[in-house]
């Protein structure tokens, strides 16, 4: 895909040239008019005034070279080619560095301010290679920049160059690498004295570090940047570092914290595009937090805004006042939106065309296009702005700037039923995106083309669409949770709905079977999505698995949430694929589905807990039964979908027997499995876990019964309490060949990387670096673990896509089969379940890891003490069930 580096971060590189090329003495500090000319470009540049920073630097390069100053006229020529890429003019931009470097190439040998100079004349380059999507070619050129700021002795020259690489990696899916390099620049930078250069450092450092979901580190850093801007009194680098933090707050949904961050950046700022900035994300953040509480007559209120003299279906003119007479009836002022609507219009007016500006009116015309689904006299206020940044788009001849204008403005046409308005600029805005081959817009483009042609009943032309939006989402697996903040797509809101889209076009009543098994892959390739989007990485390589050849007693079934009914598919083995819908609005199936998971909670209904569960078993059983039956099924797997992940399948009811009475039941994220059987004879397992209270979690006591119970059945080394730490858990499972893990601690499985974990004695395993703890595993050194038991776990209270984090332990684990608990239970009856599962396992049958689980489920159930589905129910096989 087309990857930018937008205003701000060049605005950021820029600065911080300038600043660090003063220090080491390469721009003269002796007045000639060269040096003025510089001078006053970054000022013009500062301020947002790309077109004539970029004059005057262009002025200062031309007398530099009458006057035969080389290094001079090559440092022009740098900060010229930063001005042309944040005007969009790549062209321009690629020819300005290309020269500098070619002059600075000429010199026999450069000295260290001709060092410094060439360096950052590479690292301008690679910024221009980056944003064309010639990844591989900028992480060389960056590492070149290293090489050369560390024999110029310029420390802060390579930390900046080791920050960039760190990007290019990750945008090369090399996640891991990036982090070690991040993670050397964080060490160095610890050991340095307090700068301005070293405040400027550890923003960046943090923005990298958000980028690749490391939160905490990302919030440490970024902290550390702002205290020590406020140590040095700089406001203007105390307000860019605020601004970040608010980034970061809203990252990860601490949206009261991020308004406040937000609000202190744009009182800090020194320059109106900072100031610009911070009110734009200001606003976003207010629309989106307060749309569903915005009253009709708030936004009535706002909807006061005077016509301009343009229209939807007429773009405004270049001189058009766009932006004239905001005024706004002060009414109820519940989220603040109005103050901010008011002042942001005449910020704007003042910018030059730009990229810079084009995003800035895209973003002002995002928040009003979501107020305007509370009023549509909103929606006649929002074209001219749009018009206008398509039209600055196309003065500075920026097809990117032009393209990411255009897809709003089709939205808008498509809110206000103008279909063939709506078509023709969104056509335009994927033409624009496939000829610079951006793909994460030609993604949304497409996506919004399917559904402008789907509302019109092109049902052919809006699939094609359709699948030209997911196939490119797919190549840009590695590429989409790396998009930088400006653009970052909502994967709810922008990304998901695509998918399912899609599905739904898909299965209609006389699919064929091509279109259902690509509806399949469709939802498959979703469920890959949202580990991506959890991790914040593509870090998953798909391996389809016929389930032909896998297991001829097992069927696999798809239930699909979409908009306005369940679609379930079924997959019986050398039997075509079915369908069957459930005309439910998505709605009414959810609150069935929440519903049905409060009631499986002690002390509710029994009676309306079992119609609850009959219901659902009616959506996804039923209709296969008599199927299942005939082909001697005897393990459903299940791939699921929305709500229905947090929903245990073996408590569903069929009026006289649980599902678990009836099948073996195993849940996966897709055929995405490993068909090697368990080998029952050669069992070594290690059992850990915590029996005292920690960390603030209340103690297990049956813990010490369940391992003790799981040491009588298997081969087993035991690590409890003091001596269950990090480190030596990893030890151990490093240097043993065991190949069942059973920790028996509390756990939390979360939408929220950050609050998905295990805790240990004195510590907790976050999800993303488990797959560190067993990195040996399945590279040479020792096989991968077979079986992974999470006993005392639980999913987080209310979060609706917990299931993720269940799913992200079992993936990034490297297990074939993940064993948990979707909440947390008596310790008795765990302990009960444990010592029978692994009884079970043992048995000279050996039976699969499916038929084990669901005898220690039903020895619960025929147990009166524990035979309410709370008991039985939470535990949940995932990934290979054999």
């Amino acid at each position: 895909m087309t990857r930018i580096l937008f205003p701000s971060i060049i605005r950021f590189l820029v600065i911080l040239c300038l600043t660090l090329l003063l220090i080491v003495g390469v721009i003269p500090s002796f007045a000639q008019q060269p040096v003025n000319l510089l001078n006053q470009g970054k000022q013009f540049y500062q301020t947002g005034k790309f077109t004539q920073a970029a004059q005057l630097w262009q002025q200062a390069a031309s007398e530099y070279a009458q006057q035969g100053e080389i290094l001079n006229q090559a440092q022009a020529l740098n900060y010229l080619s930063l001005a042309h890429q944040a005007l969009g003019q790549w062209q321009a931009g690629h020819r300005a560095i290309e020269t500098s470097i070619s002059l600075l190439q000429t010199q026999t040998e450069l000295e260290a301010r001709g060092l410094a100079i060439l360096a950052q004349a590479l690292n301008t380059q690679g910024s221009w290679q980056l944003a064309q999507a010639q990844t591989l070619q900028a992480l060389e050129t960056w590492q070149q920049a290293e090489t050369i700021y560390e024999k110029a002795g310029n420390a802060t020259g390579k930390w900046g160059s080791q920050i960039n690489q760190a990007q290019a990696l990750r945008a090369l899916g090399q996640h891991r690498r990036a982090g070690e390099l991040l993670d050397q620049v964080n060490q160095q930078l610890q050991n340095q004295p307090d700068s301005l250069l070293k405040a400027d450092a550890l923003r960046s450092l943090g923005i990298a570090l958000q980028t690749l979901g490391n939160f905490a580190l990302a919030k440490d850093r970024l902290e550390q940047s702002w205290d020590l801007s406020e140590k040095l009194g700089d406001n203007a680098a105390s307000g860019t570092t605020l601004f970040s933090l608010g980034n970061l707050a809203r990252d990860v949904g601490q949206n009261e914290v991020a308004l406040l961050y937000y609000q202190n950046a744009a009182q800090k700022a020194q320059s109106p595009i900072a100031h610009l900035e911070a009110q734009l994300n200001q606003l976003s953040l207010l629309v989106t937090t307060c749309e569903s509480s915005l009253s009709k007559a708030t936004a009535q209120s706002i909807s006061h805004l005077p016509t301009s003299p343009a229209s939807p279906t007429s773009p405004a003119s270049p001189a058009s006042p766009a932006y004239s007479g905001f005024t706004l009836a002060k009414q109820s002022n519940p989220c603040g939106v109005e103050d901010l609507i008011q002042g942001i219009p005449g910020q704007l007016a003042q910018f030059s065309p730009s990229r810079n500006s084009v995003y800035a009116q895209v973003n002002f015309a995002a928040s009003l296009l979501k107020l305007s689904s509370l009023t549509q006299d909103l929606e006649p206020k929002i074209a001219p702005i749009l018009a206008t940044a398509v039209q600055q788009a196309r003065q500075i001849q920026d097809l990117r700037a032009q393209a990411y204008a255009l897809i709003p403005l089709g939205q808008l046409y498509s809110q206000t039923k103008q279909w063939q308005e709506a078509q023709q600029v969104t056509q335009q805005a994927l033409q624009l995106a496939q000829t610079i081959n951006a793909n994460d817009l030609l993604a949304l483009a497409s996506g919004q083309l399917g559904n402008i042609l789907q509302k019109q009943g092109n049902v052919k032309e809006a699939i094609t669409a359709y699948r030209t939006a997911v196939t490119t989402l797919q190549t840009l697996r590695s590429d989409l949770v790396a998009i930088n903040s400006d653009v970052q797509f909502s994967f709810r809101e922008a990304v998901e709905p695509i998918y399912r889209q899609l599905v739904s076009l898909l299965l209609q009543p006389q699919a064929s079977q091509r279109e259902i098994q690509e509806a399949r892959d469709v939802i498959e390739a979703l469920q890959l999505a949202e580990l991506d989007n959890f991790f914040r990485e593509a870090c998953l390589e798909t391996n389809p698995v016929q389930i032909d050849n896998l297991d001829t007693q097992a069927a696999v079934i798809y239930p699909i949430i979409l908009p306005d009914r369940l679609e379930v598919i079924v997959s019986i083995p050398q039997q075509p694929l079915k369908h069957y819908p459930i005309n439910l609005p998505s709605q009414k199936i959810e609150a069935i589905l929440q519903k049905f998971y409060s009631s499986l909670y002690l002390g509710y209904s029994e009676d309306e807990r079992l119609s609850l569960a009959q219901k659902i078993y009616s959506w996804l059983i039923e209709p296969a039964n008599s199927d299942f039956n005939y082909h001697q099924i005897q393990t459903l797997v299940f791939v699921l979908d929305g709500l229905l992940k947090n929903i245990p399948m073996g408590a569903l009811y069929n009026g006289k027997q649980y599902l678990i009475e009836q099948y073996s039941i195993a849940l996966s994220p897709g055929l995405q499995l490993f068909p090697q059987r368990l080998e029952r004879q050669k069992i070594q397992a290690i059992t850990a876990g915590l029996t005292q209270a920690r960390q603030g979690f209340p103690p297990l006591p049956g813990v010490e019964i369940e391992i003790a119970e799981i040491a009588s059945e298997v081969n087993s080394q035991i690590l409890i309490d003091q001596d269950f730490t990090r480190k030596t858990f990893v030890n151990r499972v490093d240097k043993n060949n065991f190949s069942v893990v059973h920790l028996a601690t509390h756990g939390q499985f979360s939408s929220n990387l950050e609050d998905t974990f295990l805790l240990t004695w004195n510590d907790q395993i976050q999800v993303k670096d488990f797959d560190r703890l067993v990195e040996q595993r399945g590279q040479g050194k020792q096989p991968p673990i077979e079986l992974l038991v999470l006993s005392a776990c639980q999913t987080a209270v209310g979060d609706q896509r917990a299931a993720l984090g269940l799913a992200g332990f079992a993936l990034r684990s490297g297990a074939r089969s993940t064993l948990a608990t979707i909440w947390s239970v008596s310790d008795q009856s765990t302990a009960e379940l444990m010592s029978e599962f692994y009884r079970q396992l043992t048995q000279p049958n050996q039976v699969s890891k499916a038929q084990a689980l669901r005898q220690a489920q039903l020895k619960l159930l025929k147990n009166p003490l524990y035979h309410q589905p709370y008991f039985w129910a939470p535990f949940v096989l995932v990934g290979n069930w054999l």
